[in-house]
């Protein structure tokens, strides 16, 4: 098993935050899952709409927090089901919105708040936790263990 991969990156604006989302959509595979953690206002939303953009969404103006409707999926050079868990109580609910099929299907997964829903998440994915460190500053955290969750952590690393 490989060794668990790390990055800490910065975005010092809501524009940069949405440029690391484009670049981390270069770099993700069908299957790929991130668990998005940090505070109200902390930019998780913001990471997704990059992801959107670098995956050519149709209209990445549609991306926005899931909170009432739980789950949305995007279309675009591959599928984004956005989930947002912070409505949820248990690993349960998610299971029963379907998150199985989304992390073992044929697009990539963003869980906002999915620290509150750890118990579903499959064992290989890249934990996203974002930091409020200024106005507009954010400390952006990445780890996760496995051959794919380097591979995505590194390069990303390699492309600041």
């Amino acid at each position: 098993m490989s060794a668990d991969a790390k990055a800490v990156l910065t975005t010092h604006s809501p524009e940069e935050t949405v440029a690391l989302g484009k670049r981390l959509a270069l770099l993700l595979s069908p299957g790929d899952v991130l668990a998005l953690i940090g505070p109200l206002g902390a930019g998780k939303t913001l990471l997704v709409k990059g992801i959107a953009l670098g995956l050519a969404v149709d209209d990445p103006r549609e991306v926005t927090s899931p909170t009432f409707v739980l789950m949305n999926i995007y279309e675009g050079k591959m599928r984004i089901h956005h989930f947002d868990a912070y409505r949820l109580k248990s690993a349960g609910q998610m299971f029963e919105i379907g998150c199985e099929d989304a992390f073992y299907g044929d697009g990539v997964s963003a869980i906002e708040w999915a620290d509150r829903v750890s118990d579903c998440l499959p064992a290989e994915h890249i934990r996203v936790e974002i930091e409020i460190t200024g106005k507009a500053d954010r400390k952006i955290m990445f780890a996760g263990t496995g051959q794919r969750a380097r591979s995505v952590i590194d390069n990303l690393s390699a492309s600041q």
